[in-house]
C-alpha cells in the first residue's frame, strides 16, 4: 500500500523542518540532560523526574518519527504559481455563508497544516473538498454534522 501524499504549502514545509531540527537539537539534549539529572538523585524506582523525562522523552521521539513521516511523502504545493479562476490547494478564498449572511475567508491546505482557528482549512474537510474545483460566483452545498450547508464562492486569490 501506498503512502499518502502529504500536501503542503512552503510555510507548513518549512515549519515542520524548523520543529524537526529544534526536536532534535534542542529537544532531545534537554531531555537527556533531565534523566541525567533524575538518575544522579538515586534509586530510580520511585523517581517521578526520571519517569516524567522519559515520558518527555518517548513523545519527543514519537513527534520525530511523525515529522519525518509526513516530510518523507511531502508533496509542497507552490503558491505563486497557483491559478485563481479555480479553487486549489494555497488559494485564499472569500465566501459568504447564505444562511447566516457572513463572510469567512479561508486558505485551503493539506490536511496537515489545517487550522480552522487560523483560518486554514483542510482540502479534505467537507468544506474543503466541496470548494476545489470551482469558480467565483458558484454557490455550493456541504454536508456537516451541524446540517446542509450552503455558501456562494466570493472571490479566490493567491495565499499571502
Amino acid at each position: 500500500m501506498e503512502d499518502k501524499k502529504n500536501i503542503l504549502t512552503y510555510a507548513g514545509l518549512k515549519q515542520l523542518e524548523d520543529e524537526l531540527q529544534d526536536l532534535k537539537v534542542n529537544k532531545r539534549k534537554e531531555v537527556a540532560q533531565k534523566i541525567k539529572e533524575a538518575r544522579e538523585q538515586g534509586d530510580l524506582s520511585e523517581n517521578a523526574e526520571y519517569d516524567a523525562a522519559k515520558d518527555e522523552q518517548r513523545e519527543i521521539e514519537a513527534r520525530i518519527d511523525e515529522i519525518d513521516k509526513i516530510l518523507k511523502n511531502a508533496e509542497v504545493v507552490v503558491e505563486e504559481e497557483v491559478a485563481v479562476d479555480v479553487i486549489n490547494i494555497g488559494c485564499m478564498v472569500k465566501i459568504m455563508d447564505k444562511e447566516f449572511n457572513n463572510e469567512v475567508i479561508y486558505k485551503i491546505v493539506g490536511s496537515t497544516e489545517a487550522n480552522t482557528l487560523k483560518g486554514r482549512i483542510s482540502n479534505e474537510s467537507p468544506v474543503g473538498r466541496a470548494l476545489l474545483g470551482k469558480k467565483k460566483g458558484e454557490t455550493i452545498e456541504v454536508d456537516t454534522p451541524m446540517g446542509s450547508l450552503k455558501y456562494k464562492i466570493m472571490e479566490i486569490q493567491k495565499a499571502n
